[in-house]
């Protein structure tokens, strides 16, 4: 007897849910009631899919944090309904969507997984058929009654990532993404093959709980060679900033000149909030390794470890908006809550 699951489906924008007019070439939004008739493929899956779709579909370079909380609030009121859920979203922030929505996600004990593609639904060489597809098989792969994944991870040309491990590394290749600190939990290949050593193991005994109170004043600092004071003064004398993800080189360097750590000093003594992850796409932030990462470690910057930027930002917005005293925020930020850092 198969162990059918009940999907629900929920298209949020991007790529994957455009198809051509061919009468006049341009890209329009798909019908996703008219989502069997388009992918006749899907009638022979062994899962029951519903499709729900966001009014009018965003674009995903104009994502943000009300749109994150929006998408959460669909699965959770949903939540008891369906054993798996498929959000499909635009490749070039669903990074940090599913990041996020990683955190809101308290022991969450059921599939998110996001996908998109690169090449609309309706184009003969669309990637969105396969990635769609292997999706919902991936969400619906139950063992012994209960869901085989049970967190959020995002699938892309045949292999299922942990979301808050990824990064979109191209915008040309089929293969967009990448996970260079956390191994793919599954590839599909003849076979959908899992990598069950990589999985997040949820507390089943705990109830899944949302968490929506993200505090969105933060911002990245990006480290370059010439960066200066007068720069570094006045991006960090904004108003209302709580928060900064500092891109540093290597293994998490920057300049130790006197006033870069001084104005770090005094600004997280006011009560900022100062997260140290690298600019490589691979490896860790180890401060105190090079003379270089000393003085951060000193005037009380936080290590990122290897947490990818993405995850970083949105880590970041759900601690501040937890109200946190400095020492408890460094102890939380530099722990693994949902498997975003090894």
């Amino acid at each position: 007897m198969k162990d059918n699951s009940k999907i629900l489906l929920v298209y949020t924008g991007g790529t994957i849910g455009m198809i051509k007019d061919y009468e006049t070439g341009a890209l329009k939004a798909f019908n996703f009631d008219e989502l069997l008739h388009n992918i006749p493929e899907l009638k022979i899956l062994e899962h029951e899919i519903e499709t729900m779709t966001f009014g009018d579909p965003i674009d995903s370079s104009n994502m943000n944090p009300e749109y994150w909380i929006k998408i959460a609030n669909v699965i959770h009121e949903r939540f008891d309904d369906y054993d798996g859920f498929v959000v499909l979203h635009g490749s070039d922030t669903m990074s940090y969507t599913a990041s996020a929505l990683s955190f809101m996600f308290e022991n969450l004990t059921k599939p998110i997984i996001f996908t998109g593609s690169q090449l609309p639904i309706g184009d003969l060489r669309t990637d969105a058929k396969e990635n769609l597809i292997t999706s919902i098989q991936v969400a619906g792969l139950r063992k012994n009654g209960k869901p085989v994944i049970s967190e959020v991870g995002l699938y892309f040309e045949y292999k299922l990532y942990r979301a808050n491990r990824t990064t979109k590394i191209n915008a040309e290749h089929f293969q967009a993404f990448s996970s260079m600190n956390h191994p793919a939990l599954a590839e599909s290949g003849v076979y959908l093959s899992v990598n069950y050593k990589a999985l997040w193991a949820p507390n089943r005994k705990q109830k899944t709980k949302l968490h929506t109170g993200f505090d969105d004043n933060i911002l990245v600092l990006k480290m370059f060679p010439g960066i200066s004071e007068s720069t570094v003064e006045h991006i960090l004398a904004k108003p209302g900033l709580k928060g900064v993800v500092l891109e540093t080189y290597g293994s998490g360097n920057a300049p130790n000149t006197s006033w870069f750590l001084e104005l770090l000093r005094k600004k997280i003594k006011e009560g900022l909030f100062v997260v140290n992850v690298t600019q490589c796409v691979a490896g860790s932030v180890n401060m105190g390794q090079y003379e270089t990462s000393v003085g951060l470690k000193k005037v009380g910057v936080v290590s990122g470890k290897d947490i990818t930027t993405e995850a970083a930002v949105s880590k970041l917005m759900y601690l501040i908006g937890k109200d946190l005293s400095p020492k408890v925020f460094k102890t939380i930020f530099e722990t693994s809550l949902r498997g975003e850092m090894s």
